[in-house]
Protein backbone atom coordinates (compact mmCIF):
# COMPACT_ATOMS: atom_id res chain seq x y z
CA UNK A 1 0.00 0.00 0.00
CA UNK A 2 2.83 2.55 0.86
CA UNK A 3 4.62 2.00 -2.21
CA UNK A 4 1.20 2.92 -4.37
CA UNK A 5 0.43 5.82 -2.33
CA UNK A 6 4.09 7.25 -2.84
CA UNK A 7 3.99 6.39 -6.67
CA UNK A 8 0.51 8.12 -6.94
CA UNK A 9 1.82 11.12 -5.68
CA UNK A 10 5.03 10.69 -7.77
CA UNK A 11 3.26 10.95 -10.52
CA UNK A 12 0.70 14.06 -8.98
CA UNK A 13 4.06 15.97 -8.43
CA UNK A 14 5.16 15.71 -11.87
CA UNK A 15 1.93 16.54 -13.10
CA UNK A 16 1.47 19.22 -10.77
CA UNK A 17 5.42 20.83 -11.45
CA UNK A 18 5.49 24.29 -13.08
CA UNK A 19 1.61 24.88 -12.31
CA UNK A 20 0.57 28.15 -9.96
CA UNK A 21 2.57 31.67 -8.64
CA UNK A 22 5.49 31.51 -7.17
CA UNK A 23 5.42 32.53 -3.43
CA UNK A 24 7.39 35.22 -1.10
CA UNK A 25 7.61 33.46 1.73
CA UNK A 26 7.04 36.03 3.88
CA UNK A 27 3.94 35.30 5.06
CA UNK A 28 2.97 34.88 9.21
CA UNK A 29 2.78 31.36 9.61
CA UNK A 30 -0.28 29.96 11.92
CA UNK A 31 -0.30 27.68 14.35
CA UNK A 32 -0.38 24.29 12.63
CA UNK A 33 -3.91 22.91 11.70
CA UNK A 34 -4.88 19.30 12.94
CA UNK A 35 -7.75 17.25 11.82
CA UNK A 36 -9.72 14.91 9.10
CA UNK A 37 -9.09 15.31 5.82
CA UNK A 38 -12.32 17.12 4.99
CA UNK A 39 -11.82 19.75 7.85
CA UNK A 40 -8.28 20.30 6.12
CA UNK A 41 -9.61 20.62 2.89
CA UNK A 42 -12.80 22.93 4.39
CA UNK A 43 -10.04 25.33 5.97
CA UNK A 44 -8.22 25.85 2.65
CA UNK A 45 -11.35 25.96 0.53
CA UNK A 46 -11.05 23.01 -1.89
CA UNK A 47 -13.37 19.96 -2.62
CA UNK A 48 -11.21 16.98 -1.78
CA UNK A 49 -11.28 14.04 -4.89
CA UNK A 50 -10.71 10.85 -2.84
CA UNK A 51 -8.03 8.63 -4.46
CA UNK A 52 -7.05 6.49 -1.18
CA UNK A 53 -9.34 5.65 1.48
CA UNK A 54 -8.09 3.07 3.91
CA UNK A 55 -7.36 2.71 7.38
CA UNK A 56 -3.52 4.29 7.35
CA UNK A 57 -3.63 6.69 4.81
CA UNK A 58 -6.33 8.71 3.08
CA UNK A 59 -5.11 10.74 0.18
CA UNK A 60 -7.35 13.59 -2.33
CA UNK A 61 -6.36 15.66 -5.04
CA UNK A 62 -7.39 19.72 -4.13
CA UNK A 63 -7.64 22.14 -6.12
CA UNK A 64 -8.67 25.85 -4.81
CA UNK A 65 -7.40 29.51 -6.08
CA UNK A 66 -3.67 28.99 -5.15
CA UNK A 67 -3.78 25.61 -7.52
CA UNK A 68 -3.67 21.91 -7.32
CA UNK A 69 -2.63 20.01 -4.50
CA UNK A 70 -2.21 16.64 -2.30
CA UNK A 71 -3.95 16.47 0.91
CA UNK A 72 -3.22 12.90 2.64
CA UNK A 73 -3.31 12.54 6.15
CA UNK A 74 -2.11 9.33 8.29
CA UNK A 75 -3.42 6.82 10.99
CA UNK A 76 -0.09 7.26 12.50
CA UNK A 77 3.36 9.54 12.47
CA UNK A 78 5.54 7.13 11.61
CA UNK A 79 3.22 6.07 8.30
CA UNK A 80 3.37 9.03 7.48
CA UNK A 81 7.05 9.84 7.87
CA UNK A 82 7.39 6.43 5.75
CA UNK A 83 5.34 7.86 3.38
CA UNK A 84 7.31 11.00 2.65
CA UNK A 85 10.62 9.91 2.98
CA UNK A 86 9.38 7.28 0.06
CA UNK A 87 7.53 10.53 -1.91
CA UNK A 88 10.23 12.73 -1.38
CA UNK A 89 12.35 10.83 -4.11
CA UNK A 90 9.92 12.25 -6.65
CA UNK A 91 10.49 15.73 -6.12
CA UNK A 92 7.50 18.17 -5.28
CA UNK A 93 7.26 20.48 -1.94
CA UNK A 94 5.77 19.19 0.74
CA UNK A 95 3.89 20.68 3.75
CA UNK A 96 4.04 18.93 6.74
CA UNK A 97 1.76 19.22 9.93
CA UNK A 98 0.75 16.47 12.38
CA UNK A 99 -0.30 13.39 10.99
CA UNK A 100 -1.09 15.80 7.65
CA UNK A 101 0.74 16.46 4.18
CA UNK A 102 0.13 18.71 1.49
CA UNK A 103 2.02 17.88 -1.89
CA UNK A 104 2.00 21.15 -4.45
CA UNK A 105 4.50 22.94 -6.40
CA UNK A 106 6.30 25.76 -4.00
CA UNK A 107 3.89 28.45 -4.80
CA UNK A 108 1.10 26.26 -3.56
CA UNK A 109 2.68 24.79 -0.36
CA UNK A 110 3.52 28.23 0.88
CA UNK A 111 0.13 29.49 0.09
CA UNK A 112 -1.53 26.78 2.01
CA UNK A 113 0.65 27.50 4.87
CA UNK A 114 -0.53 30.88 5.49
CA UNK A 115 -3.78 29.22 6.35
CA UNK A 116 -2.59 25.83 8.02
CA UNK A 117 0.63 26.41 9.09
CA UNK A 118 3.05 23.50 9.57
CA UNK A 119 6.82 22.87 7.90
CA UNK A 120 7.79 22.93 4.26
CA UNK A 121 10.25 20.25 3.07
CA UNK A 122 11.32 19.92 -0.14
CA UNK A 123 11.96 16.63 -2.74
CA UNK A 124 14.79 15.85 -4.70
CA UNK A 125 15.56 17.72 -7.42
CA UNK A 126 15.48 15.97 -10.62
CA UNK A 127 15.97 18.78 -13.15
CA UNK A 128 19.14 18.22 -14.38
CA UNK A 129 18.53 14.69 -14.83
CA UNK A 130 17.82 13.59 -18.83
CA UNK A 131 17.99 16.92 -19.84
CA UNK A 132 20.27 16.16 -22.79
CA UNK A 133 19.17 16.27 -26.55
CA UNK A 134 20.50 15.38 -29.74
CA UNK A 135 20.20 17.84 -32.24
Amino acid sequence: MRMTSAVLVGAVVLTLAGCGAGGNGTRKVPVTATGSLESLAAEVKCRPDMQTDADEIRQALCKNADGKFVLATFATDRGQREWINDAKDYGGHYLVGRKWVAVGDDGVVDALRGTLGGDVEVGTDHSGHGAKHSG
